[in-house]
C-alpha cells in the first residue's frame, strides 16, 4: 500500500475512533447537564449542556466528512475529496458561532430580568466539575491522536473539546458565585461560555474559508518542497513554485529548469523523478511539474520561430536536391536563437561531405529563420550503437 494511501487509511481510522468516543461521552454529559441544570435552576449549566449537544452534532459532521474525504478521485472531483474536511470545518465553525450568539442572547435576557433568577442548587456544581474533568481528558486524548495523523479537522475538533472544558470551568465558577449569594454570576458565566463558543467557531470558519480560497502552505513547508525538487538530479533550478491546500494536504505546481539540449524523453524523466520525490512527502496529494529549457523571462514566446513542419519541409527538400536523406531533425528554441541539428544516415563520408558543400546552409538558415544549422552523420560501425560523427558546417 502506498505511503499516502496508508496515511489516509490511518487518519480515517483515528477519526472514527476518536469521534465515536466523543459522541459517547458527550451524550452522557449532555443528558446530565440539561436535566440537572433545569432542576437546579442553573442557566449556565443548561447553556453548557446545549454546547455539549452542539458537540454531538459537530461530531457527526466530522464522521460524515471523514467518510467522504477518503473517497478516490472521480469524474466530478479529479483531485479527490479532501476538501470535504475543510467544508466540514467551515460548517462546524458556523454552527458554533450560531450557538454562541444564541447563548449570549439568552444570558443577556436573564441578566436584564435578574429578579426572576431562582437560587442555584449545589447539584449543578457537582455536574459542572464532572463535565470539566471529562472534557479536559477528552481534549488531551483527541489532540494526541489528531497530531499523530496530522489532521487539521481532528485538531479543530480536539480544541473544540478544550473550549468545552474552558466553558465548563467558567460555569463551575459562576455556579460557585451563585451559591455564595451572587446570583448574577450564573448568567454571566453563561454569557462567557457563549462568547468562547462563538470565538472558537469564528476561528474555525475563517481558517476553513481561507483554505477553500486556495490558501498556500506556510513558507517553511514551501521551502522544504523546493529543496526536494532542487535536489533531483538534472534539475538546475526551481521557480514558479505554487501550492494550494486540499484539506490537510496540498497540490504543488512548479517549473524546473533543465539542460536545454537534452531529449524530450530525458526532460520528461527528470520531471517525473522530481514529481515522485515531492509526492513522497506526506503533505502533498498531487504535483504538476513543468519543464523549462530556460528561465521563463528569457525563453521566447511561442510563434516567434517557425513550426517544425515548416523547417522539416525546407531542410529535407534542400538535402534531397543533393541526394541526401535526413535521418533525424532536432530543433532548439532558445533565447540565444533558433538552432537546427540535422543527422544524416550512415553512408560514404567523403561522398556526403562533397554533397554537403553544394548546400548553402547559411541561405537555408535564413530561409527557415535559424541562427545555426549543424549537420552530423551516423557512422556505420559495429556495434550498432557507435557514436555519430559531426560535420561542422558553420
Amino acid at each position: 500500500m502506498p505511503l499516502s494511501t496508508a496515511h489516509a487509511a490511518e487518519k480515517q481510522n483515528v477519526a472514527r475512533r476518536t469521534t465515536w468516543t466523543s459522541i459517547a461521552l458527550n451524550s452522557g454529559l449532555t443528558t446530565a447537564q440539561l436535566i440537572v441544570g433545569f432542576l437546579a435552576h442553573s442557566q449556565a449549566l443548561i447553556a453548557d449542556g446545549i454546547h455539549s449537544l452542539a458537540d454531538i452534532v459537530s461530531d457527526f459532521i466530522v464522521l460524515l466528512a471523514n467518510k467522504h474525504a477518503g473517497a478516490a478521485p472521480d469524474v466530478d472531483h479529479n483531485y479527490g475529496h479532501s476538501r470535504y474536511e475543510t467544508v466540514a470545518s467551515l460548517f462546524l465553525g458556523g454552527l458554533l458561532v450560531a450557538v454562541g450568539v444564541g447563548m449570549l442572547w439568552r444570558a443577556g435576557t436573564r441578566i436584564v430580568n435578574l429578579q426572576d433568577i431562582p437560587a442555584v442548587k449545589a447539584s449543578a456544581l457537582a455536574v459542572a466539575l464532572i463535565v470539566l474533568v471529562s472534557k479536559e481528558a477528552l481534549f488531551r486524548y483527541m489532540l494526541r491522536a489528531a497530531e499523530r495523523v496530522r489532521s487539521a479537522m481532528l485538531v479543530a475538533n480536539a480544541w473544540h473539546a478544550r473550549s468545552d472544558a474552558a466553558s465548563s470551568l467558567v460555569v463551575a465558577l459562576g455556579i460557585i458565585g451563585s451559591l455564595a449569594g451572587f446570583r448574577i454570576l450564573d448568567p454571566i458565566a453563561a454569557a462567557l461560555v457563549g462568547f468562547l463558543i462563538g470565538k472558537m467557531g469564528w476561528t474555525f470558519a475563517w481558517d476553513a474559508l481561507q483554505d477553500l480560497s486556495d490558501r498556500a502552505l506556510d513558507q517553511s513547508t514551501t521551502d522544504d518542497l523546493r529543496a526536494i525538487l532542487s535536489g533531483t538530479p538534472g534539475v538546475r533550478e526551481v521557480h514558479e513554485l505554487r501550492t494550494r491546500k486540499m484539506g490537510d494536504l496540498a497540490i504543488v505546481d512548479a517549473h524546473i529548469l533543465v539542460d536545454p539540449l537534452i531529449s524530450v524523453s530525458e526532460g520528461h524523466y527528470i520531471a517525473e523523478s522530481a514529481r515522485a520525490n515531492v509526492m513522497a512527502d506526506t503533505r502533498v496529494i498531487d504535483a504538476l511539474i513543468h519543464v523549462d529549457p530556460e528561465l521563463d523571462e528569457l525563453n521566447p514566446l511561442p510563434g516567434d520561430f517557425p513550426l517544425r513542419s515548416t523547417v522539416s519541409d525546407a531542410v529535407r527538400a534542400a538535402f534531397a536536391q543533393q541526394g541526401l536523406s535526413v535521418e533525424a531533425l532536432n530543433l532548439h528554441y532558445l533565447s540565444s536563437g533558433f538552432n537546427v541539428e540535422v543527422t544524416l544516415p550512415a553512408q560514404n563520408a567523403s561522398d556526403t561531405a562533397a554533397r554537403l558543400k553544394a548546400i548553402d546552409l547559411d541561405k537555408l538558415g535564413r530561409k527557415v529563420g535559424a541562427r545555426e544549422i549543424r549537420v552530423a552523420q551516423m557512422l556505420d560501425l559495429a556495434p550498432a550503437t557507435a557514436p555519430t560523427r559531426a560535420i561542422d558546417t558553420r
